[in-house]
């Protein structure tokens, strides 16, 4: 594979707070991930992104970054399979040479009564939201240097679940609030931090802000209204930054207040 160049665009802005920085954004070809991947490149990043189907998707990222100078580098790989992380990890730091900045937006969502799951949907599940982050953020810090940052995306309803049959999603959002606890205290001496955000209803494919469970959702919103994926974007592009420096192990609600 031949290595791309990450060139400094300092000579262009001197205000790109990631600027040679390279990101790897898992499930970064839609909603929340595609809003991350166009957020880092637009701070200077060059950013990887994994997408599992759907090329036409990830090619409009692309564009769309590169349409403004950026640098965009697309990844076939499923999220629930061990050795598509660790190869998305890979891939990233043989075309760019370094990674600094890993996203774990990857996720899968089963909602049923708590009889009707399925074995399968119990492995789905725990295996894209749960091992895929375990083992992408395994292999990210062996090429992290100080300085690393990985943002892990959970969900509030890690904390709390106002609906019928969002146990498993729930029991695999709360393992990620673990782990990122967990691995802030291994990480910390590294100078690499990790955070977990967490996000509220926000208004995607999945989730439009007019679809079957807005009624039922919004008289739950402080805000009164649902997020948007820039919104959730802009957040993580602090937590990446360098500003960000003094913050890890934290579980952090984007969510209008519906946790409040």
């Amino acid at each position: 594979m031949s290595k791309i160049e990450v060139a400094p665009r300092s000579a262009l802005r001197a205000d790109l707070p990631l600027d040679g920085k390279v990101a790897l954004v898992t499930g970064g070809s839609r909603g929340i991930g595609a809003a991350i991947v166009k957020r880092l490149a637009a701070d200077g990043a060059a950013v990887a992104f994994t997408y599992a189907a759907s090329p036409d998707k990830a090619d409009e990222v692309v564009h769309a970054i590169e349409a403004v100078g950026g640098v965009a580098k697309p990844i076939r790989a499923d999220a629930g399979k061990a050795e598509d992380a660790q190869r998305a990890v890979e891939s990233t730091v043989a075309a760019f040479g370094r990674l600094d900045i890993l996203v774990n937006n990857a996720g899968a969502l089963v909602v049923k009564p708590a009889g009707e799951f399925t074995l399968e949907d119990f492995n789905r599940v725990i295996d894209v939201n749960v091992k895929g982050l375990f083992v992408a953020t395994q292999e990210a810090v062996r090429h992290m240097k100080e300085g690393g940052r990985i943002i892990n995306i959970g969900s509030v309803n890690a904390e709390r679940v106002p609906f019928v049959g969002g146990g498993l999603y729930a029991m695999s959002k709360a393992a990620v609030v673990g782990l990122t606890r967990g691995w802030a205290r291994d990480l910390g001496p590294r100078g690499i931090t990790i955070n977990n955000v967490q996000p509220g209803p926000v208004d995607t494919d999945m989730n439009p802000a007019a679809g079957p469970f807005a009624e039922a959702t919004l008289p739950h919103m402080a805000i009164g209204r649902y997020g948007k994926v820039e919104e959730v974007a802009d957040f993580v592009a602090y937590l990446a930054s360098p500003g960000a420096g003094y913050i890890t192990g934290a579980n952090l609600s984007v969510d209008g207040g519906y946790t409040a």
